[in-house]
């Protein structure tokens, strides 16, 4: 819900909780990966997609939005240079 509304700060810290409780929880570390993507913080937005993936490889959300993730940080990289 916080995502919803756009406080990307509010929805980092609760992510953050979810996981330290259940570190297995693949949907959090999703939902982290976005909020970090949000705010421009992508190398933690990889590690978070990425441990998502690693514990549901089959979940297609995630793969979903791991692999926008890279399309988009590919072409942003590749207007850096």
């Amino acid at each position: 819900e916080v995502a919803r509304r756009g406080l990307w700060q509010e929805a980092l810290y609760r992510w953050k909780r979810a996981i330290e409780f259940d570190p297995t929880y693949a949907p959090a570390w999703n939902n982290l990966g976005i909020a970090y993507e949000h705010e421009g913080q992508f190398d933690q937005a990889r590690e978070a997609y990425e441990t998502a993936l690693d514990l549901d490889p089959d979940n297609f959300t995630i793969v979903q939005n791991f692999d926008l993730f890279l399309e988009v940080n590919d072409r942003v990289i590749e207007n850096t240079r």
